[in-house]
């Protein structure tokens, strides 16, 4: 009869439950049970919301909170297809055009939140570096500097792979995956589920890397974004709680551009506007030229040979300053 009632009482708030984690009910004597005795916290039962994947913890004062069931996520289809725990592409077979224009990603809610998993400025952006692509940001720490996941997941990769060294990437509910490269240490395993703010192991400079840094990727169905559209890593925040992600930004070719609360319907743009944009930056990739540095060249005479300047070339390229020593067979973008 006791768990009736209360039954009755959470039906009656389940209207509000995304916007909180945790609600008190109204005491026993409040509302007629006063054989209703108040606890000390301690969860007596769980029940079932009509979504199997969240559950509701009952405790013994009078309050609830929201769980996440894992037996049942463990059988959604999202952590069931496209999964392999020794490719960091899964999704190679599934066709480009099958994504959506326009994807809206809920990044946290009442169960679900996020950590940063590690604080500090971006040397190293999202991008084309060095005539590739870079899917992912660069922030520096010292080796062996705690690495945390950034959301609830499933850790689907934990293993040493070319360039990214000792590389974990874990599944998250949203839809999205997060890849941490260049760890000193692993302390996670696949199959493993994890929660934001979990350690992921130490950071480092394994792989294809210059010093000890993270390198921090988002992934959608195998395709690497701009992290920082979602996250800003100097404050350690996300930029909003729900991201529109377009399928433009699936392209190396695509930066985070920061936008004002005015640009907000710029986010909303219809398919239209979305495959247009897709097609700027296809032209803009075909219009793109690469010089590959050979002994004796100079900026000056490259800037010559492409007929442009010094000055611009810089700008095309991420850390290329007027004096710096060019290293031979390094590629700079000259157009």
């Amino acid at each position: 009869m006791k768990r009736l009632c209360v039954l009755c009482l959470l039906l009656f708030h389940l209207s509000a439950f995304a916007q909180v984690d945790s609600l008190s009910l109204p005491s026993g004597s409040d509302i007629g049970f006063t054989n209703f005795a108040k606890g000390s916290g301690a969860a007596i039962d769980t029940l079932d919301v009509g979504d199997r994947r969240i559950q509701i913890v009952l405790k013994d004062d009078n309050t609830w909170y929201f769980i996440k069931n894992i037996e049942a996520l463990a059988e959604d289809e999202l952590f069931t297809g496209y999964w392999n725990e020794h490719v960091v592409n899964p999704y190679t077979k599934e066709p480009f055009d099958s994504i959506r224009f326009r994807t809206t990603i809920c990044l946290v809610d009442s169960v679900s939140r996020f950590v940063c998993p590690h604080q500090g400025k971006v040397f190293s952006k999202f991008g084309i570096r060095h005539g590739r692509p870079h899917t992912g940001c660069d922030i520096p720490y010292p080796k062996g500097t705690p690495v945390y996941c950034a959301f609830d997941g499933r850790v689907r990769l934990a293993e040493v792979h070319r360039g990214y060294g000792n590389l974990v990437i874990v599944r998250h509910e949203n839809g999205l995956e997060t890849a941490y490269g260049h760890l000193s240490r692993i302390d996670v395993r696949s199959g493993q589920w994890v929660h934001a703010g979990d350690l992921i192991g130490l950071g480092g400079s394994t792989g294809r890397s210059s010093g000890p840094h993270l390198h921090f990727e988002t992934r959608y169905h195998g395709h690497a974004f701009d992290p920082q559209w979602i996250i800003d890593f100097e404050s350690g925040t996300l930029r909003k709680n729900a991201f529109v992600l377009r399928r433009s930004y699936l392209s190396p070719y695509s930066k985070y551009v920061p936008q004002s609360i005015d640009e907000e319907e710029e986010i909303y743009m219809s398919e239209e506007q979305i495959r247009a944009e897709e097609e700027r930056i296809a032209k803009e990739r075909a219009a793109m030229k690469y010089h590959t540095i050979r002994s004796g060249d100079t900026l000056s005479g490259i800037a010559k040979k492409y007929g442009t300047t010094v000055s611009k070339i810089c700008s095309l390229n991420s850390g290329l300053k007027p004096t710096t020593t060019l290293s031979i067979g390094r590629k700079i973008r000259v157009k």
